[in-house]
């Protein structure tokens, strides 16, 4: 299991290469979702995502020797970009497998950084993963799935604590799991009584429906405006943290995850991608267990969005 000290740790290790992103406090949307607003802006983050703090504690706490032949990791184009980023600090080459489906604005922001891509079906991610590093010695970094990775995304979690100590509840986009049991473990550890709610897209709600069966269920692939949530099963480590550590899931309907984003950008100011603003989305679907005098923040996971469509 993933401790509060490896937490500390990945903080230590990472805080020169990561910005301390700000907790704002959006008063604007307190009427519209119940309660007292804050945000959590990892979309400021460098690579606009959260995923970079988990790519970068994975990747120092490896011998640089390891990493010589080079590095592999599946991806819906966020952890793929933070690994880019650790890869081109660490100067060794990095290979990102993503889905046809992927965001431009993700997939160019990968071959920026100087990090290959290749393409493939949603669900082959990670068999082509494995593949690559088979044939060529690669190091995968799995984007959820790891401790080092959920100890990364958990140092987010120590600077909600430290932002907002007297926060009532944490609102946190769920995919494979990665940011919420590393948050989880983080929050709970220093103070159990905070509720965690996951919230994640109702076409792909992987985690509502395996906590309800008691295991990880494998679902079939689906389309969601929630790019970065499409994973189809539960990590096998990240499940049994979220069972024991998250108060509830909550799946998000497609339309109020456009709502969502569309409602942080016009009210808040806030450039977010659908997975981001998805936990919005929930609020506004009265789907949260939350109320007005409640100090609610919604971590806002990422910011790689294409807004304005290219003229022709």
């Amino acid at each position: 299991m993933l401790t509060l000290e490896q937490i500390h740790t990945a903080k230590r290790r990472i805080s020169s290469y990561v910005y301390e992103t700000p907790m704002i406090r959006l008063n604007g949307l307190d009427e519209l979702l119940g309660c007292q607003v804050y945000i959590k802006a990892e979309n400021m983050q460098k690579t606009n995502s959260f995923k970079l703090r988990g790519a970068l504690n994975k990747m120092l706490s490896m011998p640089l020797e390891q990493l010589q032949q080079g590095v592999v990791a599946a991806s819906s184009g966020n952890h793929g970009k933070g690994v880019a980023y650790a890869a081109k600090l660490l100067n060794i080459k990095a290979t990102i497998v993503l889905p046809d489906s992927a965001p431009t604005v993700k997939v160019e922001g990968i071959r920026a950084l100087g990090a290959e891509v290749v393409q493939c079906k949603l669900a082959e991610r990670h068999v082509i993963t494995e593949k690559l590093s088979r044939n060529h010695g690669y190091c995968i970094i799995h984007p959820y799935d790891d401790y080092d990775i959920m100890a990364g995304q958990g140092t987010a979690g120590l600077e909600i604590f430290a932002q907002l100590p007297d926060v009532n509840t944490i609102v946190v986009p769920i995919g494979g799991g990665g940011l919420m049991s590393g948050i989880a473990t983080a929050v709970k550890s220093m103070a159990p009584h905070i509720k965690l709610i996951g919230v994640e897209p109702a076409v792909v709600s992987r985690y509502a429906k395996s906590l309800e069966a008691g295991e990880r269920l494998l679902l079939e692939e689906q389309k969601s405006l929630a790019d970065a949530l499409l994973t189809l099963q539960p990590g096998e480590r990240n499940f049994p943290i979220v069972q024991q550590l998250v108060d509830e899931v909550v799946s998000v309907e497609e339309a109020l995850i456009y709502r969502g984003m569309k409602t942080l950008l016009s009210e808040g100011k806030i450039i977010a991608e659908p997975s981001s603003s998805i936990g919005i989305g929930a609020a506004l679907q009265g789907a949260l267990p939350i109320h007005k005098h409640e100090k609610v923040c919604f971590l806002i996971s990422g910011g790689n969005v294409e807004l304005i469509p290219e003229e022709n």
